[in-house]
């Protein structure tokens, strides 16, 4: 039996022997290694000190390979943390969901407050992996939790919680290999972008469509953190910075959350900003090129959405960062990086954390009447931004046909002064008293109720005095995006009805925390609400018709007995030349003003309380 096992272990360290070794031998099988990408700049900061021997009984995979390349997988992941879980009291593993293929995703915790959190202390929750490639979280966390469970930095915990989720999308995580994201140095086997479901979980948090994007939800419910943070690495250009990171409400743009929004600008950023330096790391704002083309068109903010976490988190009032490690800084450097940043956030919350947590108590109790939506890029830039460039030069590509860039890995002396593309809404919604779903619609009620949204439910039926919403030529979108067809209009017309709501159905007011996050997802213009992403295509099909030979003799009746009618189909014939050429396009016009034409036909099924 002994023996039995002993040859299955050996065997089993083999094959990983041989993985680790054809990873290894990547560099010799051109033209698929790296190397095509850019050089590194080189890095010899502090924090490399942070890093401990092989030897160390509680080193990591990422500290034990000599290269400082290499992420463990989710096997092993889980075992090292089972095993610091055993070894430490200030460490718990809690099981807060499940994946698409059965695996259990979990958080790492580290207290000293036992099972249930002191409620005065600040609360940091840090999440890595959503997209499974961009892993650098993981490895930090490690690296973190390890050194206060064991070499002197308990102390964090004396006013502060933290939550670690070291792995977000973890069938994402275990589609890995060599070859997941080519623009990415390290580490050299990554998981991959999407879920086993093929979705971005990281477009979900507004819509909730997948099992782990729900879960993560209930889990910040459950814990309320005062700051989360999401960890992900960049694509795009070159440049100095290696650890980006931002939020909504930065240098005092559009935030649903402006105090807190406030003091991450005022308090959180400078002071991280400084204890990166420290450690011989460059921070910059997260940013994003304008131009692939031309390095020094400009930057964006990428987007304000509620369905990315940044944009979620001020629209929720939770306060979030996202960070956006640079793509070609080695994966040691990012790690390292990462490491720095949650120590710093901890020791932040713990010194200044209660004015974050009265800022937010002040967002949560806004109500604004009006509310930006449909955020779009400014058509022109608002500003300049310094920005810490790589020299670069531009070069005539056999294989593109064009000039294509080519980055040299020598920082350009020279500050680069950046155009500044900010972004501004597209769209104003009006906040209603509250909104009304009918009870068939489960599945929006149960989003909803993920959300943590408040509603009351019907055990009765209703009659209700509300505002429909009539659809003005609403249009799909020509492919799918995220598992949906989506869906854009951008007139509706009111209208004023009574309206029975069958048991099931739900109030949900406004007059709420989540209230912003209700109204982005009920108001269907609004392109982050659940109309947009395709979830009433039923609205827009039509079920009865009327055959010619009944509607022209009808419509000649019409013409003759209503002079007004009369007026405005000649009217409509003299300005409009296609329509007066088109018969079925004639007839329809009549039959729309018939009361055989289905009045439900592009009428919004969840209505408005005013």
């Amino acid at each position: 039996m002994k023996s039995s096992v002993l040859v299955t272990a050996l065997m089993a360290a083999l094959a990983c022997s041989a993985s680790s070794a054809m990873s290894q031998s990547l560099p010799n099988a051109a033209p698929w290694d790296q190397a095509f990408l850019p050089p590194i700049l080189p890095w010899n900061g502090a924090s490399k000190a942070l890093l401990r021997g092989a030897s160390d009984p509680w080193v990591t995979a990422f500290e034990a390979d000599p290269a400082h390349d290499f992420s463990p997988d989710y096997a092993d992941t889980r075992a090292w943390f089972d095993r610091l879980d055993q070894a430490s009291d200030l460490i718990r593993i809690e099981q807060f969901g499940v994946s698409p293929e059965g695996r259990p995703i979990y958080a790492v915790i580290a207290s000293k407050d036992g099972a249930t959190f002191d409620p005065a202390k600040p609360v940091l929750m840090i999440q890595a992996g959503i997209h499974p490639g961009e892993i650098d979280g993981k490895d930090a966390g490690m690296m973190l939790l390890r050194d206060i469970a064991f070499y002197g930095k308990d102390g964090l915990l004396d006013r502060v919680n933290l939550i670690l989720i070291p792995i977000l999308s973890v069938d994402g995580h275990e589609r890995a290999s060599a070859y997941s994201r080519p623009n990415q140095r390290g580490p050299r086997i990554q998981g991959w972008r999407n879920t086993a479901t093929n979705q971005n979980l990281n477009r979900d948090y507004l819509k909730l469509d997948q099992p782990e994007m729900r879960a993560v939800r209930g889990l910040i419910l459950k814990y309320r953190p005062d700051l989360y943070v999401d960890v992900h690495v960049t694509d795009g250009m070159d440049y100095q910075y290696d650890v980006t990171f931002g939020f909504n409400g930065e240098d005092g743009a559009f935030s649903r959350s402006p105090n807190g929004s406030r003091w991450l600008d005022t308090v959180f950023k400078p002071a991280m900003n400084a204890a990166l330096e420290r450690q011989g790391h460059i921070p910059g704002e997260l940013v994003f090129g304008q131009d692939d083309d031309d390095p020094k068109a400009g930057l964006n903010d990428g987007g304000l959405g509620e369905r990315y976490s940044n944009g979620w988190g001020a629209a929720a009032h939770v306060p979030t960062i996202l960070i956006e490690n640079h793509s070609l800084k080695p994966h040691e450097q990012r790690v390292l990086g990462t490491y720095v940043f949650i120590e710093e956030a901890m020791r932040l919350l713990a010194d200044k954390g209660s004015a974050l947590r009265a800022a937010t108590d002040q967002d949560k109790a806004l109500r604004p009447a009006e509310i930006p939506a449909n955020f779009e890029q400014e058509a022109t830039p608002s500003s300049t931004r310094p920005f810490r460039g790589v020299l670069y030069e531009m070069y005539d590509s056999p294989a593109s046909g064009r000039k294509e860039i080519r980055w040299l890995g020598r920082p350009d002396p020279e500050l680069w002064r950046m155009p500044f593309y900010g972004s501004k809404p597209a769209l104003t919604l009006k906040r209603p008293t509250a909104y009304w779903i009918p009870g068939y619609r489960t599945d929006l009620i149960e989003r909803l109720k993920a959300h943590g949204i408040e509603m009351e439910t019907l055990t009765t039926p209703r009659a209700v005095a509300v505002d429909m919403l009539r659809l003005v030529s609403p249009k799909l979108a020509t492919r799918a995006n995220e598992g949906h067809v989506q869906a854009s209009v951008e007139t509706v017309e009111v209208e004023r009805r009574d309206w029975t709501f069958p048991p099931g159905s739900v109030r949900v007011p406004t007059d709420q925390p989540l209230g912003d996050i209700v109204v982005l997802l009920l108001e269907p213009q609004s392109n982050e609400s659940f109309f947009a992403w395709g979830m009433f295509p039923e609205v827009m099909s039509r079920v009865e018709y009327i055959e010619p030979y009944a509607i022209a003799p009808l419509a000649e009746r019409m013409l003759a007995a209503d002079p007004a009618l009369k007026a405005a189909f000649e009217a409509k014939l003299a300005a409009e030349p296609v329509f007066a050429a088109d018969p079925q396009a004639r007839l329809a016009w009549f039959y729309e003003r018939t009361p055989f034409y289905d009045e439900r036909y592009l009428l919004y099924p969840v209505a408005r309380e005013d």
